[in-house]
């Protein structure tokens, strides 16, 4: 059971993993990064770290911030991790290059913006409006 008093964590999650994506790829051309094995599975194993860590968050959570493409992220993780042999390196680069930075502002605004004590104290009293 996915639990509202980790969601915070999991937002710390994707928000470092991101950092530390954005940080490989920072000054690659996609040349460069298809042809560095190990750049490109770094990037895949911390894109898939948000992924999962997206996939972890409470469902009233994703509810409440709709804004943000969970089932996208969510898609790309289950794609990294059960179609692995598959992934697209364009894909991968575009994804980091185009969308993570994104993705860590909303992250950010949400974990300096939520009263992270109402958030978890809702959760036992049964109020699942915040």
């Amino acid at each position: 059971m996915r639990e509202r008093v980790r969601d915070k964590g999991r937002l710390e999650d994707i928000r470092h993993y991101s950092e530390i994506a954005e940080s490989i790829v920072k000054e690659m051309s996609y040349d460069d990064f298809a042809n560095d094995v190990r750049s490109y599975f770094a990037v895949m194993k911390t894109v898939e770290i948000v992924g999962e860590a997206a996939y972890m968050l409470t469902r009233e959570f994703k509810d409440t911030h709709p804004e943000t493409p969970w089932d996208v992220i969510q898609g790309m993780r289950h794609i990294l991790v059960h179609g692995y042999a598959s992934v697209n390196a364009l894909t991968l680069y575009e994804t980091t290059v185009n969308n993570i930075h994104e993705l860590r502002r909303q992250v950010e605004k949400y974990l300096e913006e939520i009263d992270w004590r109402l958030w978890i104290e809702d959760s036992k009293t049964g109020n699942e409006s915040r």
